[in-house]
Order: structure tokens, then C-alpha cells, then sequence
């Protein structure tokens, strides 16, 4: 009977799934990430390993693994937790959770990207906290958002669906990918290629959408933080690396650009205290897909790559 471990608890779907196929199953039912030396052990003992974005699995888990495990199956559209290279020399499949997430990721996105502009979370507090007297004229102004540029970094599928949201409120979308969209889906769309410098000079929303690697890593640094408009605001439900954080929260503090929106963090889970401390600034525990629905979705996805894996064949969702 072929084993398969969770590393963490996730919708119960995907164990009652993979217990319907005969596997014998085990799940890590404590609220706490396991250490690198039992993730180790459960490599060593099992035939797949469900896991999540914060468990590191290096190449020295993936030698553990070598000859028993099959497949790693990463609950998560991202996979730069794992030693995909490391993986695909030992025959291991390494497989992610691409498209179910899209929506829920944009709409947060979205959520973020009001939140800032229109001082949402900043109002609220104001409210609970008894200081509400009347209405005033300039009380709590934020930035319009029709008729405004938006410049996505990233256009795969989640920034695609950022795209179709914007067109609702008349922006102008811009977009940087390193591959050119075709003519006929920037037309479907409603978008323009930029450069990336032409992007971040001339958006007044900048959301973020692109994997981590070790191209994009700080893709946003100094340089690009100093062509940015002052009223600029920075949404990034993608990855914390992809932005220096301490640039961020000095442009923020110096107000040289206008807010950022952020549900993912340089150094996760840790999140500087500066960042904590700033008003115009959103911050979310990363919960891009956080939806009942698209989390089940998810869920449903792993136990199939586990299962094609297990049967000889070749996951859905394999990345290399």
C-alpha cells in the first residue's frame, strides 16, 4: 500500500479522496510548520509528500527521498520552495496547483488595491475608535480609480484576470512580461505592452504577478521606486522577494510614493515592525486564494497529481 504524508492539514477533501484510492495516508494534524529533520523522515518513509510553500524541500530532502518517494505535491500555484533540479535528477515529479487560483488571487488583488486607495482599513480603525464626528471636507481623501493606469508586472493567468477586472473601471492597463502577449489578446484584453521602465513611470496602480526567480528577485529596488510618481500605490499578492523590502518602506515613509497593499513578505512570516507601523499601508497574511472554494479546488488538485503519480503516469501539473 503506498503511503502518502501531509505536511500540514489542508481541506479534508483531499485525504478523504486519496483514502477512497486505497493509500494509506497521513496527515500532520498539529498548527505548526515541521522542522526540516522531520520533513526529512517523512521523505525517507513515504511514497508522496503533500507540501506547502513554507516547507523547504532542498536537495538534502530530496536525497533522503531518492528511491521511495514519487512525487511532491506542492499545494500552491509556486514552487520556489522546492529544489525542482535536485527533484527531476532523482525522478521525483514535482507538481503545483496552477489556474484554480487565478480569480480568488485577482480578487484580493483588487480588495488590496481599494483598500489603499480609498483608506479602508486606516477609516475603519478611525470609526471603531470613537473619532468620528461628522462629515469633512478633507477627511480621509484617497485616489480615484477610473480612468486610471494600471501597470501589471507578470501577465500569466492571474494578472490576465487583474486585466479583465480593470476594464470595468475604464483604466488604462500597461503590462511587462518578458514574452509579448499576441496582438489579438492584448486587443481582448484591452492592454498595452510597456517596458518596464515605461511601466512604473507612467501607472498610478502597480500590482505584481510574477513567480520568483532569480531574474525577478528585487525586481523592484531602488532604481525602479525612484521613477515612480508620487502618487504611485504598490499591490503584491505575488511573491515578498520580488520587492527590496526596505527600499519599499522608505519610499513609503518619505511618502514618495502614495500606499502599498501587501499580502506576501520579503522575510515571511516575518514582517518588519516599520511596515506594521505605517498607515498607508495594507497588510494581508497571505490569503490570495483564501476562498472556501478555490481552497478545496486545490485540494482535489494535489490528490490527483498524487494519484497519477502513483499510477505510473506523468501528474497533470508536473513543472518540469
Amino acid at each position: 500500500m503506498a503511503k502518502v504524508a501531509f505536511t500540514y492539514e489542508i481541506p479534508e477533501i483531499a485525504e478523504k479522496i486519496l483514502l477512497n484510492e486505497g493509500f494509506d495516508v497521513w496527515v500532520n494534524r498539529e498548527d505548526r510548520t515541521l522542522t526540516h529533520e522531520e520533513i526529512i523522515k517523512l521523505a525517507k518513509n513515504n511514497d508522496a509528500l503533500i507540501t506547502l510553500l513554507s516547507d523547504k524541500i532542498d536537495e538534502e530532502v530530496i536525497k533522503a527521498g531518492k528511491g521511495k518517494l514519487k512525487v511532491i505535491s506542492n499545494y500552491a500555484v509556486g514552487y520556489n520552495n522546492i529544489d525542482v533540479d535536485a527533484a527531476k535528477e532523482a525522478g521525483i515529479y514535482v507538481t503545483n496547483t496552477p489556474g484554480v487560483l487565478s480569480d480568488a488571487t485577482a480578487d484580493l488583488a483588487w480588495a488590496l488595491l481599494f483598500a489603499v486607495a480609498r483608506k479602508i482599513v486606516e477609516s475603519d480603525k478611525f470609526v471603531r475608535e470613537g473619532k468620528f464626528v461628522g462629515w469633512r471636507p478633507k477627511l480621509f481623501l484617497g485616489y480615484d480609480i477610473k480612468g486610471k493606469t494600471l501597470g501589471i508586472i507578470g501577465m500569466g493567468r492571474i494578472g490576465k484576470e487583474m486585466a479583465k477586472r480593470a476594464k470595468g473601471f475604464e483604466m488604462n492597463v500597461l503590462y511587462y512580461k518578458r514574452n509579448k502577449l499576441s496582438e489579438i489578446e492584448e486587443k481582448e484584453l484591452g492592454v498595452k505592452y510597456a517596458t518596464l521602465e515605461e511601466l512604473i513611470k507612467n501607472s498610478d496602480y502597480i500590482s505584481l504577478h510574477t513567480p520568483l526567480t532569480d531574474e525577478t528577485y528585487h525586481l523592484l529596488d531602488e532604481k525602479e521606486f525612484s521613477m515612480m510618481k508620487p502618487n504611485t500605490i504598490i499591490i503584491n499578492t505575488a511573491r515578498g522577494p520580488v520587492i527590496n523590502e526596505k527600499v519599499l518602506i522608505k519610499y513609503l515613509k518619505e511618502g514618495k510614493i502614495a500606499g502599498a497593499g501587501l499580502d506576501v513578505y520579503e522575510e515571511e512570516p516575518k514582517v518588519p515592525q516599520e511596515l506594521i507601523e505605517l498607515d498607508n499601508v495594507v497588510l494581508t497574511p497571505h490569503t490570495g486564494s483564501a476562498t472556501y472554494e478555490t481552497r478545496d479546488n486545490m485540494a482535489k488538485m494535489v490528490a490527483e497529481n498524487v494519484i497519477s503519480a502513483l499510477k505510473g503516469e506523468v501528474p497533470p501539473n508536473n513543472v518540469y
